[in-house]
């Protein structure tokens, strides 16, 4: 192949092509991580002001709210880059946008120049760890983030440099662009431009005229409130009585301070417009509040629901319920508490999204979170061990709501499965409060587990002369006779004990719910005792008689016996 004559001229101009694009490419990256380049900035100004400083982003934004507070805005408009404004044009537009910004500032966003970086190349000084951005250079910056019309602008602050000349930091173009839109609405409202000059002073943190008009805000608020809490009492009364006005009367507090915060986000966008920190201040308790409320009607929803089924389908707490109705229930209670728990993280969700939280603090938050998490982890070990139990109780369902259990000797009824406890209720009426915890690693005796049926007995010390054919008859008699006994193919009478001249008598049945059961025993053995004490008082057990012509030991309608019964030992022989 024959090579080109040309080819030592073309070599050499790539070897040229490629230098000049290396070169390039390295004034572009610092450029890129440094600082913006430009011809000039802001030609129409004419001479910088000695007052104004721009070489960090903390002393540009220091030196902004300084000279906007003397209303120097011919010297502010040196803190905005004007680029984008025809260079005649820039003097007077310039004053009349710094003006808007330091408007927008007052009223838009509580501003704090400490939180903004003291370095010139705006460099995070914190670990890597805490901060993944930590260590690096940064050309513009974030100082605020502000909604207009369903639509958020950033005022950003970026590093410009000019040849020869110390690099700079200026409000960017694109945030200079939003200025007037953001004006519009965050400007002073129509109630303030009526005001004397006199009342909009700085007196501390606020003017003078907001010192007294914030408090007659609230008080009108407050009234307004006690309105809403009257008419939603009014119409708690006029509702039939059932579970629609049980639900209005549970709500008058949640929806009158939902009212309230509609009403004063209104007024707050419309009608006055206060200074960024009372501004900011108001906004944060309005959406704690309106989450607060918004949860808490669907968690009084939920309970009025709650009680209606419970009422319909249980009725009484105990176990005489079908197993499916009290499993019903159990897991209706497992919904309420699963609701409160959504309904807490969506609440701090939409507050922590709505206040802005995470691009206030930056990325520190989410780096110390780990940290955070472990130390609540430590401080609320009981709560969340009771949480988790409650959640655990729900899904394996040893216990149900209605369930007779045996713990530590009480014999009571389940009556509510609650995020920390267990409310018990005793035989006598008397209310065990029960942390989840301590009663799940207990040993407990769940009498309704299977059934309600249980098992009773009568338990009979006797002679051992005694018929245990009759009794077992007339144990038979009475039992059929009793309504709550159940299965009397199951009914059974024997002798499980003896001691000397003593036996015990056991007689089985079974009742359909636990507590008719111990009524039914008790009734039983009361009958089984009358029964030998009217008809065969002989079968007492006793070691000693008194002898007389009447013994006591005989009831009522017991023939008188010609014998005298003797003590179980033998009468010594007389030596005559």
């Amino acid at each position: 192949m024959k090579r080109s004559r040309w080819w030592p001229l073309q070599a050499l101009a790539l070897l040229a092509w490629l230098c000049i694009g290396v070169a390039q490419a390295q004034e572009a990256g610092n450029d890129d991580g440094l600082w913006f380049s430009v011809d000039e900035i802001n030609p129409g100004l004419g001479e910088l002001p000695e007052d104004v400083s721009r070489v960090t982003p903390r002393d540009t934004i220091r030196s902004f709210l300084q000279l906007t507070r003397d209303e120097n805005y011919a010297a502010a408009a040196h803190i905005l880059n004007l680029s984008d404004i025809d260079i005649g044009e820039q003097r007077e537009r310039g004053a009349e946008l710094a003006m808007q910004l330091s408007e927008v500032l007052k009223r838009g966003d509580w501003l704090s120049t400490s939180n903004l970086p003291a370095r010139q190349d705006a460099v995070i000084e914190s670990s890597p760890g805490e901060n993944p951005m930590a260590g690096k250079p940064r050309r513009n910056i974030e100082i605020s983030a502000l909604e207009s019309g369903g639509e958020t602008y950033d005022i950003r602050l970026g590093r410009y440099h000019v040849e020869d000349q110390e690099p700079v930091w200026l409000i960017m173009p694109e945030s200079v662009a939003s200025i007037s839109i953001l004006y519009d609405a965050f400007g002073p409202s129509w109630v303030e431009e009526q005001l004397p000059e006199r009342l909009k002073v700085s007196l501390g943190p606020l003017m003078v005229w907001e010192w007294i008009a914030i408090p007659l805000f609230l008080l009108l608020i407050a009234a307004l409130g006690w309105v809403v809490n009257k008419v939603v009492v009014f119409l708690a009364h006029v509702l039939p009585t059932g579970g629609i006005s049980i639900f209005v009367t549970r709500i008058k507090l949640p929806v009158s301070l939902l009212v309230m915060s509609f009403i004063t986000r209104t007024m707050l966008d419309y009608v006055v417009s206060f200074s960024a920190m009372a501004t900011t201040t108001f906004r944060v308790l309005l959406v704690m509040v309106i989450a607060w409320s918004l949860g808490s009607i669907a968690l009084r929803l939920v309970d009025t629901i709650l009680l209606n089924m419970a009422r319909k389908l249980v009725g009484e707490i105990d176990d005489t319920k079908s197993r499916d109705e009290r499993r019903f229930l159990t897991s209706l209670y497992a919904a309420r508490r699963a609701i409160i728990l959504f309904t807490v993280v969506g609440v701090s969700l939409y507050v922590l999204s709505q206040i802005q939280l995470f691009e206030t603090l930056g990325l520190s938050i989410l780096a110390s979170a780990s940290v955070l998490a472990v130390l609540v982890g430590i401080a609320g070990q009981a709560v969340l061990g009771n949480i988790l139990s409650s959640f655990q109780l729900s899904l394996a369902k040893p216990i149900r709501v209605g369930d007779l259990v045996m713990f530590e000797g009480q014999w009571s009824y389940v009556e509510g499965i609650f995020y920390t406890y267990i409310r018990l209720r005793v035989w006598d009426e008397r209310r065990l409060i029960v942390p989840v915890t301590y009663f799940v690693s207990k040993p407990f005796e769940n009498l309704s587990v299977k059934s309600s049926k249980l098992y009773r007995y009568v338990e009979l010390t006797l002679h051992i002369s005694a018929n245990i054919n009759t009794l077992r008859k007339k144990f038979m008699e009475y039992a059929e006779q009793q309504e709550h006994v159940v299965e009397n193919h199951r009914l059974m009478c024997a002798v499980t004990a003896q001691n000397g001249s003593q036996q015990t008598l056991t007689c089985y049945f079974v009742t359909s719910e636990p507590l008719l059961g111990w009524y039914t025993e008790v009734e039983l053995r009361e009958k089984m005792l009358t029964f030998i004490r009217d008809h065969h008082p002989e079968w007492w057990p006793r070691d000693i008689m008194v002898v007389s012509r009447e013994d006591i030991a005989k009831g009522e309608g017991a023939k008188m016996q010609k014998t005298i019964m003797a003590t179980s030992a033998p009468k010594p022989e007389s030596d005559d």
